[in-house]
């Protein structure tokens, strides 16, 4: 199958620290290759891949301060994904509502994953294009008010061999937090549940400009490099590290998270995780089995210790079940199979939809 994989220009594929999306969509492009697929990643220049690399910027967005207006060189990747419509089966956009206006000029179908969250303004365009196909990333994601043909849910995956296995936590006990110091991940909250357990905290993650009064008012001032330590931005083998030596990982959110990453990372690493119960983590973690979902700040706090007792085995072997990238890529497909039969149906060329298969 030739399929045509777009992700944003921001981050390169896959990310060298913080970039979810970036990260799902080089696992899934890379699996595609390996499964025998044609495929063509649409991102920044300086992106790592098996597929056929084409960009319109040599390197990731974020990391050019001469870089003033980003939403141009997202409109030139689109302009040539879908001037080249025709050399692709599918075409599957990872750009939230950005293709939703090009998708339906051309005949080529267009698979949209939602990564983001829905707004008043970007609604407005996801119900204009409502008959496009979408995956969702959770099922708690969806806003059945909207109408959008949502034909799956297909859950983010990762490479679980690329994660260590911890048997056990670090000889100093302590509690983790990863992810963008912001506070619709609640690191505010993180620190007070450490503070009110009496547990050391290690913290890491980057703040985003938009984050930085935040981070200034309400998370700087409550680290003492003692209890609470911040460690920066992390990359891959930190964050592997950080969390594999923890007794748990706090995911105290304040938003609808529409799936969350670090949470299947912390559980791969054999580290169960902490939340509130919001958003997509009913659907992540297995209550009493890889981590505890919680109500208030008082539920995290009574979780600590009983999340020191869970059979770290099981938190990794539930993310292998349910959240490799193996699991992800075998949705995805089936997708791409149901869009172009769907597709062929119409036109009345059903029987040409097996000669598109791997």
């Amino acid at each position: 199958m030739r399929i045509a994989q777009i992700a944003p220009l921001w981050e390169r594929v896959p990310p060298p620290g913080y970039g979810g999306i970036e990260l799902v969509v080089g696992l899934l492009t890379d699996e595609l290759v390996r499964r025998g697929h044609e495929v063509t990643l649409f991102a920044s220049g300086d992106s790592v891949t098996l597929a056929k690399l084409d960009s319109v910027h040599p390197r990731a967005l974020r990391l050019d301060p001469d870089v003033r207006e980003a939403g141009i060189y997202e409109m030139l990747q689109l302009s040539q994904v879908y001037g080249r419509a025709r050399e692709f089966d599918v075409i599957h956009s990872h750009m939230g509502c950005a293709a939703l206006p090009y998708a339906g000029l051309v005949k080529t179908p267009t698979v949209h994953t939602l990564h983001g969250i829905f707004t008043p303004d970007n609604e407005k365009l996801f119900t204009y294009a409502k008959d496009q196909p979408y995956v969702s990333i959770s099922n708690t994601q969806r806003e059945p008010r909207l109408g959008l043909n949502c034909v799956a849910t297909v859950y983010n995956g990762i490479d679980v061999d690329s994660h260590r296995f911890y048997a056990k936590p670090d000889e100093e006990p302590y509690l983790a937090f990863l992810g963008r110091i912001s506070p619709e991940k609640g690191t505010h909250l993180a620190i007070q549940i450490a503070k009110a357990a009496g547990w050391k905290l290690k913290l890491a993650g980057k703040v985003d400009v938009v984050d930085v009064q935040y981070f200034e008012q309400d998370v700087k001032p409550l680290i003492d490099g003692k209890q609470i330590e911040y460690l920066g931005e992390a990359d891959h083998v930190m964050k592997n590290e950080l969390m594999g030596n923890a007794v748990a990982t706090l995911f105290p959110i304040t938003w609808r998270e529409p799936f969350g990453l670090v949470m299947v990372e912390s559980m791969a690493a054999g580290t169960p995780v902490i939340a509130f119960r919001l958003g997509s983590t009913p659907e992540v973690i297995a209550h009493g089995t890889s981590g505890f979902l919680c109500d208030t700040l008082e539920d995290c706090v009574a979780a600590i210790p009983k999340a020191a007792e869970l059979d770290r085995a099981g938190c990794r072997n539930h993310v292998i079940q349910h959240f490799s990238v193996q699991c992800m890529t075998d949705r995805y497909e089936a997708v791409y199979q149901q869009i172009l039969a769907e597709r062929f149906a119409q036109n009345g060329h059903l029987h040409q939809a097996t000669s598109l298969t791997r």
